[in-house]
């Protein structure tokens, strides 16, 4: 069986690759990639893919049986480029596609749903038996701010007392590695979360003893959080992005307890301390 990942070369499909190589052989691996160059030390097959380029998807598809299609980094394109790629897949035969979606994308008033959502909607009109797995938050999206949160004194954010659920990219990398090299898993949706919920204020203490310094949790309104990460040199939409994800954030969209991701890696996912920990000791 011949298993394709979109974004073999990204974060996560880094980390699914090396993953599925535990669980399969490598000649069962296909990474589709934007560019090739980039994948050479992946160990596994590799095809130039690209989610903006219609015409060539079809060819690079011929002879997966089934595919990872993680979400594309280009937010606002996202959704066409999806519907794309599905019915790429659709001509190209492939036999059963799993997607990286949003946690509770259905009631999320995270800005990133509606593209999420238009997506299982794509999937679930294409024919083609599917696996949505809704992935909560990355806990490096914030472990990425530690270098700024030591320099200036504070962790900020506008997400209030939100308590959030995040897992390591490699939880949900594993757990996409089950998916994908076991069965009974289609026409299912999964809610992937991590076991153990802490709010940004949580993070800060714990950011503060691992070193040693006094970094509060600092809670801003949305415009004035927003207004900071441009002077940081952060672009105007993506600004007001993230301070809205923060927003959404302290209404309890990043809160999940019902354990899926623990269940399907066999695990506790990796604890906030860890993460933590690793982001510390590679910023040396």
């Amino acid at each position: 069986m011949k298993i394709a990942v979109t974004g073999a070369t990204g974060q996560l499909g880094q980390f699914v690759v090396e993953n599925l190589k535990t669980k399969t052989a490598k000649e069962n691996i296909i990474a589709l990639v934007r560019t090739p160059s980039k994948a050479k030390d992946l160990g596994v097959e590799v095809r130039e893919f690209d989610y903006s380029q219609t015409a060539s998807q079809v060819n690079s598809l011929k002879g997966i049986d089934t595919m990872l299609l993680i979400s594309s980094n280009e937010i606002g394109q996202r959704a066409v480029q999806h519907r794309n790629v599905i019915n790429s897949a659709k001509e190209a035969g492939v036999k059963w596609i799993v997607y990286t979606s949003l946690l509770h994308a259905d009631t999320s008033t995270l800005s990133l749903a509606s593209e999420h959502l238009e997506t299982e909607k794509a999937l679930k009109e294409s024919g083609i038996p599917y696996t949505i797995l809704r992935n909560g938050w990355y806990t490096e999206n914030y472990t990425g701010s530690i270098p700024g949160a030591i320099a200036g004194g504070a962790f900020l954010g506008s997400a209030g007392d939100g308590k959030i659920c995040s897992a390591s990219r490699a939880d949900f990398a594993e757990a996409a590695a089950v998916i994908l090299t076991t069965n009974d898993h289609q026409g299912k949706t999964y809610e992937l979360a991590g076991d153990k919920d802490y709010t940004l204020t949580d993070l800060a203490k714990e950011l503060s003893h691992q070193t040693g310094k006094n970094i509060p949790y600092q809670n801003l309104p949305e415009l004035e959080y927003a207004n900071i990460l441009k002077s940081f040199g952060v672009t105007e939409g993506y600004a007001y992005a993230i301070a809205g994800w923060d927003v959404s954030v302290s209404k309890g969209d990043l809160f999940d307890d019902s354990l899926q991701l623990s269940k399907l890696i066999g695990r506790t996912t990796t604890p906030l301390s860890k993460t933590i920990a690793d982001a510390l000791t590679a910023s040396k």
